[in-house]
């Protein structure tokens, strides 16, 4: 691949680069515009916003889209940034389903495919996803060189120094170290791999129940439990990529001194132990709902006005309470979006969790549902990626790939 090096500072082509970057961004913020336009908006002036124009077309970042009326018996040509000068590819792995999007530059995807998770080792898994986004590139329509940066979502925190996935004990063998070199063999070096409950955050931020808020978290509890933190609008990791791991906030801690756990509890976390979708199928069993399989299904329960269901319900909302507790008091965040398959279900949750924290904390955020639903974490793969390929289509620009 060549690779455009950077002009020194304060050349001419230093200049000529930084114009560019300037036109290019307005464009995507603000739409398709004419020459006069994008001058009079970013204080450039005309001709050097029409050479940027001309430089930027040559290499296909941006096109013309039609003419405009610009005075009497005049027109003008209208700029907007060309979508197909580069796509990425966005992947979800869970539990039971693997999830993957092939976008062009503007977001806008052109490629959907769902495959059931029946992987039970982490080279069937590897096998599976590397499947999946072969055949999501082939239903774009595209070569696997067309795709300008891979961003892959799992549960877990991604360790580079040792390429493996740490703290994801709900997929089997997932943990193995080197997995993500495996991974990157069958997808590119063009890959960056991020904690799924964050890619859920940056979703949920750029496109669902957070946008505009510079402040939150985003809870997801489903098969396991976890958590973005946006900050300053930004995601926050962490110093070792950990921020976030709420599954092993010390919930239940006795008074006496730490716990003795057993080792699924020690691998899962106190919390995700006790919060969990299983955890509140076993929570209902234990009341007698013996033919409920599913948190769905204690749920739906619940709707029909089950008592037993109803105080599951409540148990598991008071669970959550304390997550939000713990997150608030340290935090501070303004809204807390509730996501995942338990948080689905808002609607009876909400009530219980406001009267467990109407005592608890003196500033109580807000609490919503996620909008994005099982979309969330792919949406975020998506937007992270987009973040990362626009830049490198425009220091390829020109040049062979």
């Amino acid at each position: 691949m060549n690779v455009r090096r950077s002009p020194q500072v304060g050349t001419p082509a230093n200049m000529r680069e930084l114009n560019q970057r300037v036109v290019l961004e307005w464009l995507r913020g603000q739409g398709a515009a004419t020459r006069p336009r994008i001058a009079a908006d970013t204080g450039l002036s005309k001709p050097t916003v029409g050479q940027a124009l001309l430089d930027l077309e040559q290499d296909g970042l941006v096109r013309t889209a039609g003419r405009t009326l610009a005075g009497p018996g005049r027109s003008a040509v209208v700029y907007e940034i060309n979508p197909s000068a580069g796509h990425v590819l966005g992947i979800d792995i869970g539990r039971q389903l693997i999830r993957a999007a092939v976008a062009d530059l503007s977001g806008t995807v052109v490629a959907r495919l769902d495959q059931r998770n029946r992987a039970r080792s982490a080279t069937a898994l590897v096998r599976t996803v590397r499947d999946c986004a072969d055949a999501a590139v082939a239903k774009a329509g595209l070569k696997k060189e067309d795709v300008v940066t891979t961003v892959v979502g799992s549960p877990g925190v991604p360790d580079p120094r040792s390429a493996t996935w740490k703290q994801a004990p709900n997929l089997p063998g997932w943990e193995r170290k080197g997995l993500l070199n495996e991974l990157k063999q069958v997808l590119g070096t063009a890959m960056v791999v991020e904690n799924d409950a964050n890619l859920t955050a940056v979703g949920e931020h750029e496109a669902g129940a957070a946008r505009g808020v510079d402040v939150f978290v985003c809870v997801t509890v489903g098969t396991g439990i976890g958590m973005g933190i946006i900050v300053n609008g930004k995601l926050f990791r962490g110093a070792h990529g950990a921020a976030g791991e709420i599954g092993y906030l010390p919930y239940g801690w006795p008074t006496g001194g730490a716990p003795e756990l057993d080792l699924d509890r020690q691998r899962q976390g106190m919390l995700e132990s006790a919060a969990a979708a299983h955890s509140v199928v076993e929570s209902a069993v234990a009341k007698g709902l013996t033919e409920v399989k599913t948190a769905k299904d204690v749920f739906r329960l619940a709707r029909e006005g089950d008592t037993r269901a109803l105080t599951t319900v409540e148990e598991e909302a008071a669970r959550l309470a304390f997550v939000i507790c713990s997150v608030a008091a340290v935090i501070d965040p303004e809204l807390v979006v509730i996501a995942g398959g338990v948080g689905k279900n808002t609607d009876l949750l909400t009530a219980p969790l406001q009267r467990a924290l109407a005592n608890a904390i003196p500033v109580q955020p807000r609490i919503v549902p996620g909008e994005l639903g099982e979309e969330a974490a792919l949406t975020g793969a998506i937007e992270t990626a987009l973040h990362t390929a626009r830049d490198v289509v425009f220091e390829r620009r020109g040049h062979a790939v």
